[in-house]
């Protein structure tokens, strides 16, 4: 059975989390979530038993998370427990206090478990890609190691060291120095070392951090301006600035930057020297974010079923439906935009851009469905603030960019640099839109397109042109709207050659 409402519960070392979303077309729509900053890791005893006050905290946070799935179906509920709970000796104790707090079942999942729901849920987070990718997750107990391919993990670990369980064994007074770094350093590097090997030896092309050590660090490397040349994500020069940074400071507190949260704080340290010893025994030198980790995970193969396309594709057919977008003009749009992009192209054109122009010829009328004056500023709008699955926020940004580009002055795109490829789609978008204004099926004529000296050529017949002056009108209006940006818009009128020439 599919249900229409599925929630995730990730009893996580660190923090707790709940993730409620709306199943549409195959897809998740997330519509809550909960955070409770337990800090299970921390109520371990010596003895590997879970403490009273750690036990106490986590049974009041299922409490508020069980009030808010009341209702919900048992089928529709998944919760799993992470490393902590693998560990506790009295975990089976627990257990059934927790489930009745809950007031769902709860699952101790194995770390390679753990490790493959995370990978299902950063890839459907992330864009779809042909090339492997390296996905860590540095929780409270445990880090998850990951190589996988689209949806599909191909090597999975799970390596006993965490961000609360490494703060308290060597910054157990949250004070830093150099020594006590190197230490956490060191031990992290001879953890990872078991593993170094086979997960060379598969390799991949882009590495990956998700959950909220990746997160913390990643806000803070950016915010400070500590990567170099403005690089988003984690790099390892801003790893070593950051490191150099927390033992001049002496604790994650006094540092006092931007980035590191209130809850985040007590192991950020911690968390910070796991990763810079992944960066040195991976010999990684970047590595982007993913915000889907175990709890997206989980909401997928509570679906049972993973997507071995684009999610994007998916995302855009789903949008073409709930904004009763008129399918047949749109795909002429669509034929005539993307035959417009082969024209201009040296070559095969790029298959990013193939596939961008194609998504906003599909979504340019989604505004339609708000009002028709100004469409296209609504649609760019709803673009723009959407939960999307599939698409970065720097994807929904162009996307958003090429539908309000589509008509209107030219003026609003200014912050696009003159030299950036993206004109090439603008342009073939409304050209496309301009030539199926009757929105039917009539033939057009031969047409061309090429590149100018600094804009772009079309070909149309001068005597099509005369048959249809509201459109040679609309024409000599586009040049103009090109004009104002300082582009040529030139249109050659080739007359059809003369019976027996």
């Amino acid at each position: 059975m599919i249900y229409e409402t599925v929630a995730a519960v990730d009893l996580g070392s660190n923090s707790f989390r709940l993730q409620v979303g709306r199943v549409v077309d195959d897809q998740i729509y997330p519509l809550d979530s909960m955070k409770e900053p337990v800090r299970l890791a921390s109520g371990l005893t010596a003895d590997k038993r879970l403490d009273a006050q750690a036990q106490a905290r986590a049974l009041d946070g299922l409490r508020r998370f069980g009030e808010r799935l009341r209702g919900l179906d048992g089928g529709a509920v998944r919760a799993v427990a992470t490393n902590t709970l693998r560990v506790a000796k009295n975990a089976l104790e627990f257990l059934p206090l927790a489930e009745e707090a809950l007031g769902f079942p709860i699952e101790i999942i194995a770390g390679r478990e753990e490790a493959r729901l995370i990978y299902i849920g950063a890839s459907h987070s992330l864009p779809s890609a042909a090339h492997k990718r390296l996905v860590v997750d540095i929780g409270g107990g445990s880090t998850e190691f990951i190589i996988g391919k689209r949806h599909e993990p191909q090597l999975m670990e799970s390596l006993y060291m965490g961000c609360v369980s490494y703060t308290q064994r060597f910054f157990p007074d949250r004070r830093v120095d150099r020594k006590r770094l190197r230490e956490a350093q060191v031990a992290a590097a001879k953890e990872i070392e078991l593993i170094a090997h086979d997960y060379q030896r598969l390799g991949w092309k882009e590495a990956v951090g998700s959950s909220g050590t990746a997160r913390a660090i990643a806000d803070v490397l950016e915010l400070n301006n500590l990567n170099p040349n403005g690089e988003s994500g984690i790099t390892r020069i801003g790893l070593d600035r950051l490191c150099a940074l927390l033992v001049k400071a002496g604790s994650a507190e006094a540092l006092n930057l931007p980035g590191i949260s209130r809850d985040r704080q007590p192991v950020f340290v911690g968390g910070t020297a796991i990763m810079s010893a992944i960066f040195e025994e991976l010999d990684l030198e970047r590595m982007t974010y993913a915000d889907g980790a175990l709890r997206l995970g989980v909401l997928y193969d509570l679906l049972g079923r993973f997507h071995h396309h684009d999610m994007r594709d998916s995302t855009v057919e789903q949008f073409r439906r709930r904004y009763q977008v008129d399918r047949e003009q749109v795909e002429r749009v669509e034929t005539t935009a993307l035959s417009a992009l082969t024209q201009l192209s040296e070559g095969e054109p790029a298959e990013a851009d193939v596939q961008f122009l194609a998504w906003a010829c599909r979504l340019h009328e989604i505004g339609i469905s708000v009002a028709h004056n100004g469409y296209h500023k609504h649609g760019a709008y709803i673009l723009t603030y959407a939960d999307m699955p599939g698409f970065s926020k720097k994807d929904q940004a162009q996307l958003a960019m090429l539908v309000l580009g589509h008509r209107g002055k030219l003026e609003k795109l200014g912050g696009l640099p003159a030299a950036d490829g993206a004109w090439r789609l603008v342009f073939c978008l409304r050209l496309a839109v301009l030539l199926h204004r009757t929105r039917d099926d009539r033939p057009l004529p031969a047409w061309r397109v090429r590149p100018g000296d600094n804009g772009f050529r079309i070909e149309l017949p001068a005597d099509w042109l005369a048959a249809n002056p509201w459109t040679a009108a609309a024409f000599g209006e586009e040049a103009a709207v090109w004009r104002q940006i300082g582009r040529e818009y030139l249109l050659d009128k080739p007359k059809a050659a003369r019976k027996g020439e």
